[in-house]
């Protein structure tokens, strides 16, 4: 995934002209390099088989060439700088797709019956109801429904349904609970109809799932800095390669799945307005689009490498802890 991410920066840095140093598969010591005649860019291949990265020239340095990306007009720097997070979201929805067509069946919004020991019916709802929103959220299928309704935790919430075609308001509908590292998660207690499969209705899953992962994404984040999630729901390069094993063993599209989920996480991570990641400069660069006067590059490269330095103190960090969550069985 952060290969991809890389590719995006490298596509376009080609696309506007860029001068590029390198390009590198993995992370590391060199194992293989060598320079194309053609256009002077080092190909190599890294020892640590973990993403990539692509220099380019006059990325953190000042440079006197017309190629080089200091020099370059600040929304080609924007476009190249947004790239990569681009792809990884692009490559994200394709991979949804490729899920959904896969899928035996597609859930609809539509209640078919309750689960035993049901909760939700006693509030109100109904077999035949059309769940269209929860809260102020729209659920136009299963997977948003039980989005949202895991995300509710142990409080209640207003449902909107459509039921004989009239539009209903159930206030204060409660789900049962469960919890999962002491995080509570309200749990669906009944069971939705299915939708015909059709190229219509694929279309129509694959985009309501792809918005619903980033916004997955975007709300674990929120979760994270506001305590919901402690500091131990961090994974890292071991706890990720365990997820994906685990995936594996359920199916191709479970770890299809996972694969989409981790690829628009890697994009929508690096457009946060952190230092070192495309966000943190992307930030600068609307700052010198807005006020037409750039920041001084000397400083900003201070910024990106006290950044880069942060995130890899958080990094080791959180690999040790996905070390010991592996010695000691929980992961």
């Amino acid at each position: 995934m952060i290969l991809l991410h890389e590719l995006g920066h490298y596509l376009f840095a080609r696309l506007f002209k860029v001068g590029i140093k390198e390009f590198a598969v993995g992370m590391g010591p060199k194992i293989l390099s060598g320079v194309s005649k053609k256009t002077g860019i080092r190909y190599s291949l890294r020892l640590l088989p973990i993403g990539g990265f692509v220099t380019m020239l006059g990325e953190d340095e000042v440079s006197d060439s017309p190629d080089a990306l200091c020099n370059k007009p600040v929304l080609q720097r924007i476009v190249i700088c947004a790239a990569g997070s681009a792809f990884n979201i692009i490559t994200g929805v394709v991979l949804v797709f490729a899920v959904i067509m896969l899928s035996p069946a597609l859930g609809s919004n539509v209640i078919a019956e309750f689960t035993e020991n049901a909760v939700s019916c006693d509030y109100g709802l109904v077999a035949g109801d059309r769940v269209v929103a929860i809260g102020s959220d729209r659920t136009p299928t299963l997977r948003n429904i039980v989005y949202e309704i895991g995300h509710l935790g142990d409080e209640a919430a207003d449902i909107t349904v459509i039921r004989d075609g009239e539009r209903k308001v159930l206030e204060d509908v409660r789900f049962g609970q469960e919890e999962n590292d002491g995080v509570s998660f309200g749990v669906m207690d009944f069971k939705v109809k299915t939708e015909e499969k059709n190229i219509l209705t694929v279309i129509k899953h694959s985009f309501y799932t792809s918005v619903l992962t980033v916004k997955m994404i975007w709300e674990s984040l929120i979760d994270l800095i506001t305590g919901r999630y402690g500091f131990d729901a961090l994974s890292g390069p071991v706890g990720v390669t365990t997820t994906v094993g685990n995936a594996a063993k359920q199916g191709i599209d479970s770890l299809l799945y996972l694969s989409s989920v981790l690829a628009m996480n890697l994009g929508v991570f690096n457009l946060l307005p952190i230092p070192a990641l495309d966000g943190g400069r992307l930030f600068f660069q609307l700052v010198e689009l807005i006020f037409r006067k750039s920041i001084p590059q000397r400083l900003e490269g201070m910024v990106h490498f006290a950044g880069i330095v942060l995130l890899m103190i958080l990094m080791l960090i959180v690999t040790y802890q996905d070390i010991i969550k592996l010695i000691t069985g929980r992961l």
